[in-house]
């Protein structure tokens, strides 16, 4: 074996396999209904003659070009170590016929089942089968594995959720997400309208490019016409009946990412589950920031190996979930490392795991119940602009900031110095009696490590929309002053505080951008006493620990060749204009412009998001996302250029979506969207 260490990402280039490997390009892959999907297919040369199981990557996200550098990382990789690697474009996407109407449609889910169907007919195949991805590809696993196919045998699902309404960029505690439920349905609506390659379809990509970039619908319509939890939001949803997923099931994700949570509850409930948290984004754990990375196709190997080659590879020896304990960290808006440690359990709900209770007393957090009071808590519009991004992919400037400039604006409780070092792991949560001035409000906790120095690191954070405090399919109007108790859960955290570090906690009824303000200005009352507390899951150290190995060294094939055309660049800006009291978020991200040297193909994108608010008016709340996107090859050139903007009124929401597609330069469609969706206590 050949390895080129990369010492600038302590990663390393494997070069030569176990088995020899070709790659099958734009393979055909017929369905029921007459349409066609294409893929590439990584293979051991010799597999006619020795047959593998089969690994199926299943995305929207276009394997000529998107996703073609990332793809070359791990496929080969699988191939070379006895797998069948396939990497389908799911209908309306990249080559393969359709256009995307919707995210995890049931047709999807149908079409993956037969693409399962076609590979085990594959004179190369052994009949078994395993799905991987990340984000998409980890949501259509779990939702393909609860479909039963007999074939597929085990999946590993990198940054996905369990429950599409509860846990995913649209809704969080039943409150609508400003900064992601436009921004993903507009990087969607732009990303549907990509054409075919000409040189792989022929002379149909044009036909077929302008139905999607005519007829594609935006998302945002349908998702912000469900605003409670319903059957649109149940499809998909394995939480629904954790039973439908019997097979071997690899949860992994970072503390980072979104997307934690899930974990959590899939180790909890799926019989064949194991999980692993890491430091990291919203990526796969062999590139993803910060460090450590960690060796992880040699973990899927020993997963897939196990469970499709029958191979015992001592993985069912160690811990059933492990997770990064992270250490104290001065807050920074992006991080290269995040010192810790790992830590392993057999179970979760762990036994080592206990919950302590801390009340909230004036501008305190301590021990004992305290005598009952009541807080005033304001809404201060501009709250939140310093939270960070809600799903770190990590580029710079993703992470909050210092939250001493959060602070002042939301009402905060303080624990006493810690006396001894202090593991938490899972999820915390805020119990409180609130009381509302208006029919429909929002309460927004959020937990900091406040640093003997003073510095104070977001380690948490939860909301719930008030009006669904007893659920999320009925919401309810509020009795204006009725004292309700109400349970909000945070983000699932593993994090030690050492001795000399406090505790925080601060309290509001508003967070932009994260949530949609409430129509009109909140107080809410907190009133004090033995109903209100935070519920933190105290850890202690575990026999299991000593027995977590380290992981191996982050390893990958080697990556295609390519021409930078564009540089990256990032800017993310916070304007105050103080004259007019207007408060902005300006995120841009220039994703550059390359060339892939094997195919020619040239791609590249650009997008702002743009959050406006003014003090004292949650009406003046305003979205903006705008896309650039090009494709093309020497004389075919694309490109596509879309805007998408949310508002408000007291009643309803207010959805544009824009759209033109061009040809050589040359505008060759557009259109225009308009929709007036009601608000629904949200």
């Amino acid at each position: 074996m050949v390895f080129n260490i990369q010492d600038s990402d302590f990663r390393r280039i494997k070069t030569t396999f176990d088995r020899q490997v070709k790659k099958l390009e734009h393979v055909k892959i017929p369905m029921p209904d007459g349409k066609t999907l294409r893929a590439h297919i990584w293979l051991p040369e010799d597999a006619e003659i020795s047959p593998v199981p089969a690994l199926l990557e299943y995305l929207p996200y276009r394997k000529n070009d998107f996703t073609a550098i990332r793809d070359s990382a791990r496929h080969p990789y699988f191939a070379g170590h006895g797998y069948a690697s396939i990497r389908v474009d799911i209908r309306g996407s990249g080559d393969s016929d359709g256009i995307l109407l919707d995210e995890y449609l049931k047709q999807e889910q149908d079409d993956a089942l037969a693409v399962i169907d076609w590979i085990i007919k594959q004179p190369w195949s052994t009949g078994k089968v395993g799905m991987f991805g990340k984000s998409w590809g980890g949501f259509n696993s779990l939702q393909v594995a609860a479909r039963k196919h007999p074939a597929l045998k085990a999946i590993i699902t990198l940054c996905s959720t369990d429950d599409r309404y509860q846990d995913d960029v649209h809704y969080r505690g039943g409150n609508i997400l400003a900064s992601d439920m436009l921004w993903w349905a507009s990087t969607m609506f732009t990303y549907n309208a990509r054409p075919q390659d000409p040189s792989v379809v022929g002379e149909t990509w044009r036909e077929n490019w302008l139905e999607r970039v005519t007829k594609t619908p935006p998302f945002a319509i349908e998702w912000l016409s469900h605003q409670r939890r319903d059957s649109y939001w149940k499809h998909g949803s394995i939480n629904e009946n954790y039973a439908d997923v019997a097979i071997p099931v690899f949860a992994v994700g970072g503390w980072q990412d979104a997307y934690t949570d899930a974990i959590f509850r899939m180790v909890e409930h799926l019989p064949n589950a194991k999980g692993l948290i890491g430091p990291w984004a919203h990526e796969y754990p062999e590139v993803a920031t910060p460090e450590p990375t960690i060796g992880f196709l040699k973990e899927a190997l020993r997963f897939f190996d196990h469970w499709l080659k029958e191979r015992d590879t001592g993985m069912y020896d160690e811990p059933r979930f492990q997770v990064w304990m992270q250490e104290p960290e001065k807050p920074q808006v992006t991080y290269d490392r995040r010192p810790g440690y790992w830590v392993g359990m057999d179970h979760w709900p762990s036994p080592t795991v206990s919950d302590k209770h801390y009340y909230l007393s004036n501008n305190d957090l301590v021990s004992q119940i305290p005598k009952e009071q009541t807080v005033v808590i304001p809404s201060v519009q501009e709250h939140g602009f310093y939270a960070g991004t809600f799903c770190p992919f990590g580029q710079p400037g993703d992470l909050p900031a210092d939250q001493r400039l959060e602070n002042g604006k939301a009402v905060v409780f303080t624990s006493a110095p810690l006396t001894d070092d202090v593991e938490y792991l899972g999820e915390p949560i805020f119990y409180g009696r609130l009381a509302s001035d208006q029919e429909n409000a929002m309460v927004v906790v959020r937990l900091m490590d406040k640093a003997p120095t003073g510095e104070s690191t977001l380690i948490s954070w939860g909301m719930l929309n008030l009006n669904h405090y007893q659920s999320h399919e009925h919401p309810e109007a509020l009795a204006v002053g009725k004292v309700y108790d109400i349970k909000v859960k945070l983000d699932s955290l593993g994090q030690k505080l050492t001795k000399g570090h406090r505790l925080e906690v601060a309290i509001a009824p508003t967070y932009w951008t994260k949530a949609w303000p409430s129509p009109k200005a909140v107080n809410l009352t907190l009133h004090i006493g033995e109903g209100t507390y935070l519920e933190m899951p105290v850890r202690k150290s575990s026999t299991r620990d000593k027995e977590v190995r380290e992981f191996d060294i982050a390893e990958t094939a080697p990556i295609i060749d390519r021409e930078i055309l564009r540089l990256e660049e990032r800017h993310l800006q916070i304007v105050h204009k103080p004259i007019n009291s207007t408060w902005k978020v300006i995120d841009y991200s220039d994703e550059g412009s390359r060339k892939l040297q094997h195919n020619g193909i040239e791609h590249g994108s650009i997008n702002k998001n743009v959050y406006t608010i003014k003090e004292n008016d949650p009406l003046s709340a305003m979205a903006e996302c705008s896309w650039e996107l090009t494709v093309g090859r020497d004389a075919w050139q694309t490109k596509v250029e879309t805007y998408s903007k949310m508002t408000a009124d007291l009643n309803n929401f207010y959805l544009t979506h824009t759209i033109k597609a061009y040809e050589n330069d040359e505008e060759v469609a557009s259109n225009v969207w308009e929709n007036t969706i009601p608000r629904d206590f949200n």
